[in-house]
């Protein structure tokens, strides 16, 4: 005790750095130097009470004050730890099925992280305000809403339509909401936002992934330097073991990879095999998109001469959604047999290629229903056309989940007691990352076009990815094995976030862009109505501020800045400059981690 004693006066002596830097140091576990923070704390309060004779009373208050934000900002961040989320079944992910599996989950996490900030900022900024000028829901609800997104959901703040293009003020001469301007900025800056987080996750894991020379260090320093001599719990121990073992046969694998030589024959019977598969490959995305065009033709046609809410007009709407769905789920499992039939000599590759025809077959799809959108369906004799796009896509985001859902069990679990029971040589399947990745980014592009038609939409989806990631957790464990061939997948997370960019979110941007500043809005409906395009807002706000002395600076910013083309084209080229010093940098890093290497191996 008297050591203990000690040892904590000391500490409260020292400054905070050092004394943080010191607690971190010690080989305790964390619930020990929990103990030895809090009573530190404990301690420099009661000195700064023995001290309060002595120094003014506003540096009692101070001192108080900051010991006590010191406390909160720590408990604050234990319950932040307690509350990671799935990171507990990440780890064992890790350990079982390696990084390449592991990169999924990741992967999904960080959409639902997406989705969970786009619906906060739209819930808080457009729907809130909407609930204080909303009128009475006279709509009856019979539970059907809940698959086709229309009838009761239609006078709801889940679409475009409902909301008002009145300025919102509860208290006379008080505080007005411009509602036109709070949806268009809000949408806009959550983009904004979106853009500057891809693009510096995309620099971030490019640089861990491919630039960093720790990646070509050996595995001495993997095997003996990692081991973390806190953890006590014989579960975590024997995690932390399976962990690194993974870890390090995916490191040799990737060494010794042997590099395969064919004879010219066999060279030339690969790359007709390789050229008939993609032949057939795109064959089926044209064929899948002039499906998802007709059909959408006869279901615009259906729609407009129906108008009934009856059972069978409702469920009419829903086979736009399935026949995507369903292209979108049996087409990728076509595109994995091509990819075993072409017998790549990496794992990676074959995955690497399948992604690469799935992205050209789904992107091809949301392109031609984007097209049906923007230029039939904004064109028709709708009253609400943005509403019935919104409620298209939320029919095309539950369609494809419950599809996603349906297809862990026959894709896996029937797969595995196929396998297990009904012809033994199958064996469990194993997890197909691409198309499940694929699936993903699907989602997310639907989400990220609804938002402006359905700003509750990413909420809808944040639910849906929950969900997924528990069943496909399940399933994974339940019914699938560990990839047989174990490689080393620390670029597939920068590919995931860079597909998720190009094409999925510029072609977002697009399609936004021609919505906001072509289309003419509905005369009805939405916060918009009466305006020759969405962007007209902005414009008008422009030319009330210029009779504004304060609001000069706004003005300026916008003609000069905003609606200037010089000023991008300065802007592009120092960006330009950035990435080409930037990628410069990166070859120099590369360069010497080879020299690095080569040393190391002399």
């Amino acid at each position: 005790f008297d050591a203990e004693e000690d040892l904590i006066g000391s500490l409260s002596r020292m400054p905070t750095s050092e004394r943080i830097k010191a607690i971190q140091k010690m080989p305790e576990t964390m619930r020990k130097k929990r103990e030895i923070r809090n009573k530190v704390l404990t301690e420099i309060t009661k000195n700064s009470r023995h001290r309060g004779t002595q120094c003014s009373c506003c540096t009692h208050c101070l001192q108080g004050t900051a010991v006590s934000f010191r406390r909160f900002g720590n408990t604050f961040s234990e319950c932040f730890r307690l509350l990671w989320v799935w990171h507990k079944a990440l780890k064992i992910i890790r350990a079982e099925f390696g990084t390449s599996v592991l990169s999924y989950f990741i992967f999904l996490k960080w959409l639902l992280y997406f989705n969970l900030f786009s619906f906060l900022i739209n819930f808080g900024f457009i729907a809130v305000p909407q609930f204080l000028a909303a009128e009475p829901n006279n709509l009856l609800f019979t539970g059907l809403e809940i698959f086709t997104g229309a009838g009761y959901f239609q006078q709801t703040v889940l679409y475009y339509g409902f909301y008002t293009n009145a300025t919102i003020s509860k208290v006379e001469n008080g505080p007005s909401y411009n509602m036109q301007l709070a949806y268009i900025f809000t949408v806009g800056i959550y983009f904004v936002i979106c853009f500057l987080i891809l693009l510096f996750s995309m620099a971030k894991t490019f640089s861990r992934n491919f630039v960093q020379p720790q990646t070509y260090s050996g595995n001495a320093s993997k095997l003996l330097c990692t081991w973390d001599f806190n953890i006590t719990n014989d579960k975590a121990v024997k995690l932390k073991q399976k962990n690194l073992s993974t870890q390090i046969k995916e490191d040799l694998t990737e060494v010794n990879r042997e590099v395969l030589s064919f004879s010219v024959k066999q060279r030339v019977a690969r790359l007709a095999i390789h050229l008939l598969s993609w032949f057939a490959s795109v064959g089926t995305a044209v064929a899948a998109c002039a499906g998802v065009y007709f059909l959408s033709i006869n279901n615009l046609e259906l729609f407009l001469k129906g108008h009934k809410n009856d059972l069978e007009s409702q469920a009419a709407t829903l086979v736009l959604p399935l026949v995507t769905s369903l292209l979108n789920t049996f087409t990728p499992f076509f595109y994995s047999w091509l990819g075993r039939m072409e017998r790549f000599q990496t794992p990676g590759q074959q995955i690497y290629v399948t992604i690469a025809r799935n992205v050209i077959l789904k992107i091809s799809i949301v392109g031609i229903l984007c097209y049906y959108w923007l230029d039939i369906v904004a064109a028709s004799e709708s009253q609400c056309w943005e509403t019935l796009v919104g409620q298209d896509i939320y029919r095309l985001v539950l369609v494809d989940f419950i599809f996603c859902l349906l297809g862990s069990f026959f894709g896996e679990f029937l797969r595995r007691i196929i396998g297990t029971t009904v012809c033994v040589s199958l064996g469990q399947p194993e997890f197909d990352i691409g198309r499940n990745v694929l699936d993903l980014i699907y989602a997310q592009t639907l989400t990220w076009i609804g938002i402006l038609f359905s700003p509750l939409l990413p909420g809808i989806q944040m639910i849906a990815f929950s969900i997924v990631f528990y069943v496909k957790k399940v399933s994974l464990m339940r019914n699938c094995q560990p990839p047989r061939k174990v490689w080393r997948t620390a670029q597939m997370t920068t590919s995931f976030i860079f597909l998720l960019f190009c094409p999925s979110f510029l072609g977002v941007l697009c399609v936004i862009g021609v919505t906001v500043w072509r289309l003419k809005p509905s005369e009805g409906c939405g916060p918009f109505r009466g305006l020759p395009s969405m962007y007209a807002a902005v414009s008008e706000w422009i030319q009330i501020l210029e009779n504004y002395t304060v609001s000069k600076w706004v003005v300026w910013i916008y003609h000069n800045l905003i609606t200037s083309e010089l000023f991008f084209f300065i802007l592009s080229g120092i960006v330009l400059i950035i990435t080409y010093l930037y990628w410069q940098i990166i070859q120099g890093r590369k360069t010497m981690a080879k020299l690095l290497r080569k040393q190391i191996i002399n």
